[in-house]
């Protein structure tokens, strides 16, 4: 498949979003079971809502480049009964208003008490707010990775794989930021978000490659054969049927040689999983910002990368004709 860099961008910024928030409220549930200090005022979970909000607003704003016509952007929520990808219209901006409303309850200094438990845990208004955004978060995961996983025609993306692979991977990137922003503002939490950053991260990477090797070995159900109908086992193309390029071998394929595809495969593979467990390891150990920081920087970068691999390893049936481009 061609892999647009709007829903690229789209899908890496909203996982970086969602797995924030995630590790904010993470943080919370922690310190109201009194497994963690306090933290440090209101600022750290005020700092990290507005994170997470710039990042879901940036991937929102990159997927209005993926529509031939912007403005006519609300006819994709209108069939959220059979389609993920209305679930997802759906569901993102719901989730945006949801991780608002906790960032400005923090910022309020947490609301009033809503309920108490055992006399001693209090929720407020952050936390009530946090769980109906924690639900939006985990469905907003399944409605991303559903629109790629329900496509019958790719056998590469058709698997609950590929709905692993978003959560987890955006989780990682999530909890990966929160160490940075840890480090600068709560520096108590440092090695609490690192550790979660390292096992999302190192779980992502099992499964992430426990899907590369799926399909490698992919057989698939499409041929020459069962393309035209005919059962003969020698049969060769000899024309794709035009003479330059077409929509189709544009929209179905990247373009790229195998051996560039398998650089940007080894890129995020270690962009995504081996350079940012390091730094986070060197950043809990030595306590130093800026190598927390750099972390989500590299993990982001290689998120890119393992997004276009993620797009181009799908192979269309359609490219068993245009085979002479493609």
């Amino acid at each position: 498949m061609h892999p647009a860099f709007s829903v690229l961008f789209l899908t890496t910024f909203i996982g970086a979003g969602q797995g924030l928030f995630l590790a904010l409220y993470t943080a919370q549930i922690f310190t109201l079971g009194g497994l963690l200090p306090t933290q440090g005022g209101r600022d750290f979970y005020v700092i990290g809502s507005l994170l997470a909000l710039a990042w879901l607003v940036a991937g929102l704003f990159a997927s209005f480049f993926h529509l031939g016509h912007p403005e006519r952007a609300w006819r994709t929520a209108t069939r959220w009964r059979s389609s993920w990808l209305s679930r997802e219209v759906l569901v993102l901006p719901a989730f945006i208003v949801a991780v608002a409303v906790y960032g400005a309850a923090h910022w309020l200094g947490g609301g009033q008490v809503v309920l108490t438990l055992n006399g001693t845990h209090a929720l407020d208004v952050s936390m009530l707010a946090g769980v109906v955004a924690m639900g939006l978060a985990f469905l907003l995961f399944l409605c991303t990775g559903m629109v790629y996983a329900d496509v019958h025609l790719l056998q590469e993306w058709r698997h609950w794989l590929t709905v692993i692979n978003f959560t987890l991977l955006g989780a990682a990137s999530g909890f990966t930021l929160a160490t940075g922003i840890a480090a600068l503002y709560s520096p108590t939490l440092t090695s609490f978000f690192a550790a979660w950053a390292m096992v999302l991260t190192l779980a992502a990477a099992v499964f992430r490659v426990v899907t590369l090797i799926r399909n490698h070995y992919l057989r698939q159900r499409s041929s020459l054969r069962t393309a035209i109908g005919i059962r003969h086992h020698q049969i060769t193309q000899m024309t794709q049927g035009f003479m330059g390029g077409s929509f189709n071998t544009r929209e179905f394929f990247h373009g790229r040689s195998l051996r560039f595809v398998a650089t940007i495969r080894n890129v995020f593979l270690v962009l995504v999983f081996f350079a940012p467990v390091l730094l986070l390891a060197a950043a809990w150990w030595y306590a130093t910002p800026a190598l927390a920081v750099t972390a989500f920087f590299a993990q982001i970068l290689g998120l890119l990368a393992e997004r276009w691999h993620f797009f181009a390893q799908a192979r269309h049936p359609q490219n068993l004709y245009y085979q002479s481009v493609a």
